[in-house]
């Protein structure tokens, strides 16, 4: 199966305003990121996705491949669908465009698992063994079905228990995989739900 990583980057973060260009020892933080997922595949799978004529020029000038999408995009899975419109694979992994550090065998592990789970949305996750991270809101936490699909996510500390006291939990790791087909099923919507 094909797959290709797509990394969706804007410029307008609430958060962190210019945050895919901001340098980090002498890079930014996109290209960080980009090198990382270029330690996992060749860069001929690898596409920065934007709105913003200043992160696309700034990859082409750093010799990424990247694509321009709307501005109408309200996710950075809306984003991944637009270049699914573009570029035809069987599989868009998406990596968030705010990840230097992340680690390359994220993405081989997503690609075992899209062989294992064809047709299915590929979400990574870790053990959270620290209630600092538990308690994080910037951490998203997963509670999953018994079936162990995944059943919710959150910022807020999930699962909790009748004690409030942390005993296990789950975080995300920030690589999704989606066939083309879900990517189509969520951009249908038009809008952001209640729950996201």
């Amino acid at each position: 199966m094909k797959s290709i990583i797509v990394i969706p980057a804007r410029i307008q973060s609430s958060r962190l305003p210019r945050k895919p260009l901001i340098q980090i020892a002498g890079k930014s933080l996109i290209q960080r990121t980009y090198e990382r997922c270029n330690l996992a595949v060749p860069k001929e799978r690898i596409y920065v996705a934007t709105d913003n004529s200043e992160i696309f020029k700034h990859c082409e000038q750093n010799d990424i491949q990247v694509l321009m999408t709307s501005e109408n995009c309200l996710t950075g899975t809306d984003r991944v669908a637009e270049v699914a419109e573009q570029i035809e694979a069987d599989y868009y992994i998406n990596v968030q465009g705010d990840e230097p550090l992340m680690n390359p065998q994220d993405i081989l592990d997503t690609e075992v698992a899209i062989q294992k789970y064809k047709g299915e949305v590929i979400n990574g996750y870790a053990n959270i063994n620290d209630e600092y991270l538990y308690t994080s809101l910037s951490i998203p936490k997963l509670v999953f079905r018994p079936d162990g699909r995944l059943l919710y996510m959150s910022r807020s500390p999930i699962p909790g228990n009748k004690t409030g006291s942390f005993e296990t939990s789950w975080r995300q790791i920030c690589v999704y995989a989606y066939p083309k087909s879900a990517l189509r099923d969520f951009v249908a919507h038009g809008k952001k739900t209640p729950l996201e």
